[in-house]
């Protein structure tokens, strides 16, 4: 399921970022992949023909990108470290464009479509996450402060080259990435890449499964549930649209 795009061991600094547990990330280097995404780093090196970029100077908190993926490294001042908080009573200051912003069901779909072609990902999983996450507002901002579609936290959407979270493409561009490192990470176990996408991988390691936090198991139970649904629906179509086929095949066979 995850697959062709950037293929990351996305680690515990990026998913610190997204469920905004503070993180100390002092960049030193900025990378241009060859998608044209830029990412940030404190350093890298070359292991076993990857490519490793540590995220921060810490030589656990890192991702490991494949062979062509980077096109150029350049050297850049240091970052300040992060501010962003875990604590649910603390708000996160945002000026969120006015309103709820919905895209229509089509242009949601082809946002969707070309990051899920982009990472080897079924369109309707994201679909599904995108659903749990915001209810495809793309203006959404939740309590800490996480945003968009695919609620990016803003470490997190700065580490992976988003620069607006609340313009759809880059948005939804930037939280496959991520799922794409999780299911990779995970081994396609949809279960835990979801429950890695929640609460964080370093939750998941510590329980070695789904931890045993309510929203969490909640969270992973409706996206996949949606998932389900969806997929039934699709092969209904598809048992329709071919039944309709043969139909009209049998037909014109008659007629001649």
């Amino acid at each position: 399921m995850g697959g062709a795009g950037i293929n990351v061991a996305i680690l515990a600094a990026v998913a610190a970022a997204l469920l905004g547990v503070p993180v100390v990330a002092q960049a030193g280097e900025l990378v241009t992949l060859r998608n044209g995404m830029e990412m940030r780093c404190s350093h890298h090196v070359e292991v076993e023909g990857r490519t490793r970029l540590f995220l921060t100077a810490e030589e656990d908190n890192y991702i490991d990108l494949g062979p062509g993926e980077i096109s150029a490294v350049e050297k850049v001042a240091d970052l300040p470290a992060s501010v962003e908080t875990s604590n649910p009573s603390v708000q996160v200051p945002v000026t969120a464009p006015a309103g709820d912003v919905k895209l229509s069901p089509q242009d949601l779909r082809e946002v969707l479509g070309r990051a899920g072609t982009e990472h080897n990902l079924d369109v309707d999983l994201l679909a599904s996450l995108v659903n749990a996450e915001s209810g495809g507002n793309a203006h959404a901002v939740s309590r800490t402060g996480a945003r968009g579609l695919m609620q990016l936290m803003p470490g997190t959407a700065s580490q992976l080259g988003v620069t607006d979270s609340f313009k759809p493409e880059q948005n939804v561009r930037g939280g496959s990435t991520y799922l794409d490192g999780l299911l990779v990470r995970y081994h396609d176990n949809l279960g835990l890449a979801l429950a890695a996408y929640n609460a964080g991988p370093a939750a998941v390691d510590k329980y070695k499964g789904i931890p045993p936090y309510a929203e969490t198991r909640a969270y992973v139970a409706r996206v996949i549930h949606e998932f389900n649904r969806r997929i039934r629906l699709r092969e209904a179509e598809s048992r329709r649209a071919a039944a309709s086929s043969s139909a009209l095949a049998e037909k014109i066979v008659k007629a001649q």
